[in-house]
């Protein structure tokens, strides 16, 4: 068999795995199925097989190799699953391992991100820590040869791919920094890179601790426990789960388990093709408690949706922001053959209260249900589900978690529109660090807004002293976070970010109403114990 018509059956022996697995999921969904319905699906199985033999062999042109996959993978499997829900998904070899390590939390390299911009690969940042971090390199060095091999006309996926690799081997990456007349040549040894979900902790106020968490992976509860007994003295806590697009309920569990208090039950699954199962806080917080505020944003879905509905449920936090997304549909993945694997929705999720997270989607587009469900389709508290916490409080289901205090993401202007898609503060950092150093206490003062002003004119994007003035502290926030990150590390620049950052500002504001939630949650556990002990005692 040639490589060809061996890779073209490798497809199609997914899509039939595919469908295999799709197929059992539905018979258990509605029982044992009629001969009928069963010849039904080999009619169609055999349609499918019909079209794709008549396409393999007349179309204009060879369907081989990437096409062959792309028909496949990106088509006949993608198409059969939309009709289903919006989030049960396919995943190729490629998408499949970097789903895997997402979950991992770590993988072996260089420790960098990277990313394609005017056909050259820049470094957006180095991990602190890591070996590229260690040796020097810096944001907006472009990567020019690796192992003495150029990149030219590499993406960004395959540069990441050569960077890769066993740890204790060595690649050789050289790069090209303004204000240096030839490249720089960096001997790395590949480790072990760590990729926290917690990427930013520390004491943003006296006895106030701030945690922004990325994901849910598989160390996600241990590092937002380890962030939580770092804090000393800890008198509040702002726990930002803006933009953070679940991951896994295991770790979304456990997160509320330490939370929580033991017994209270965090959330359940339910579903038709297997039994409910339902999630309660087995260790519980010990009774150390402080008051929480959750920070969301309509980028808030799935695992990071069950920790704040869990917590509001039981007046436990209080939640700040925006509606959020309302993704509360619960995949299972299935390994497939050749490194591939298929989530399919199998249960939906419920919060403590009995409120449905997932958000309607009938009769919506695909890009409507993730790019405009702010718009129109964005449900409203007079056609939802109401639901009660522990204390009383009316809370919503049926479309997200609806914060108790609402607040609006900032919204951009043209002006910073442009700037950010050019990637300009990025660039003018390294333009700005070419030839000179700054300390931890850099502020931007009008010198600095003068040489940015002419990096703009160099760069041909225009502006008005008006678009200046009327941004000017976003502007100096934006270049000081990204000269300090180009300096000192990803970590400065972040909290750079989140001690002007004007939700998290607001959050802390809360931080009373907060305890006096905690103090109204402390009641009622209180009255649920007396009332068993007395009832115990009768």
């Amino acid at each position: 068999m040639t490589p060809p018509a061996r890779r073209a059956l490798f497809s199609l022996i997914v899509f039939f795995a595919v469908c295999a697995v799709a197929g059992t999921f539905l018979q258990r969904r509605v029982g044992a199925q009629s001969s009928q319905d069963e010849s039904q699906i080999r009619d169609s199985l055999k349609s499918f097989t019909d079209v794709y033999a008549i396409v393999e062999q007349n179309y204009a042109e060879p369907i081989q190799g990437d096409k062959a996959d792309a028909a496949i993978y990106d088509g006949a499997i993608p198409g059969m699953l939309r009709v289903l829900d919006p989030h049960s998904n396919f995943y190729d070899p490629k998408a499949y391992a970097k789903m895997r390590e997402d979950q991992r939390g770590h993988y072996y390299g260089v420790g960098m991100v990277i990313q394609q911009q005017n056909n050259k690969v820049y470094v957006i940042t180095p991990y602190e820590g890591t070996p590229s971090f260690r040796a020097g390199i810096r944001p907006g060095d472009i990567i020019a040869a690796i192992d003495g091999k150029s990149t030219d006309g590499m993406t960004s996926d395959v540069v990441a791919k050569n960077l890769k690799g066993p740890k204790g081997t060595h690649v050789q990456v050289s790069v090209l920094r303004e204000g240096q007349n030839k490249a720089l040549t960096f001997d790395l040894v590949r480790d072990e890179i760590p990729h926290p979900s917690v990427d930013l902790k520390y004491e943003i106020r006296p006895g106030v601790g701030y945690i922004h968490l990325t994901q849910f992976q598989e160390t996600t509860a241990q590092e937002v426990n380890e962030a939580i007994d770092s804090f000393p003295n800890l008198k509040g806590l702002v726990f930002d789960l803006r933009g953070n697009p679940g991951g896994l309920l295991s770790q979304a569990v456990e997160v509320c388990d330490h939370l929580l208090s033991k017994g209270q039950t965090i959330v359940s699954q339910r579903g038709r093709a297997y039994p409910d199962q339902n999630y309660t806080a087995t260790h519980g917080n010990d009774g150390k408690t402080f008051p929480i505020v959750v920070l969301v944003n309509r980028n808030t879905a799935s695992a990071a949706e069950i920790v704040s509905g869990a917590l509001q449920d039981h007046d436990r936090a209080l939640i700040v922001g925006e509606t959020t997304f309302g993704k509360g549909l619960v995949q299972t993945v299935y390994n497939l053959s050749e490194n591939t694997g298929l989530a399919l929705t199998t249960y939906h999720y419920y919060t403590p209260s009995g409120r449905l997270i997932q958000r309607n989607y009938s009769g919506v587009s695909l890009y409507d249900y993730y790019y405009n469900h702010a718009g129109a389709s964005a449900p409203n508290s007079s056609n939802r589900e109401v639901k009660m916490t522990d204390s009383g409080r009316t809370v919503y289901g049926g479309g997200g978690i609806t914060p108790d205090e609402k607040v609006e993401s900032p919204k951009s202007n043209n002006f910073q529109d442009t700037l950010l898609y050019k990637a300009t503060f990025f660039h003018f950092a390294a333009h700005y660090l070419s030839n000179r150093t700054v300390d931890k206490n850099f502020q931007v003062d009008d010198g600095v807004i003068n040489e940015f002003k002419q990096y703009l004119t160099g760069q041909d994007i225009p502006f008005t002293e008006k678009d200046l003035n009327d941004n000017m502290d976003w502007l100096k926030t934006s270049i000081r976070e990204k000269v300090i990150t180009s300096q000192f590390g990803q970590l400065q620049g972040l909290r750079v970010m989140a001690d002007w950052d004007p939700m998290i500002q607001k959050a802390l504001t809360f931080l009373p109403e907060a305890q006096a939630l905690e103090d109204t949650a402390h009641k009622v556990l209180a009255q649920k114990a007396e009332a068993r002990g007395g009832a115990t005692a009768q």
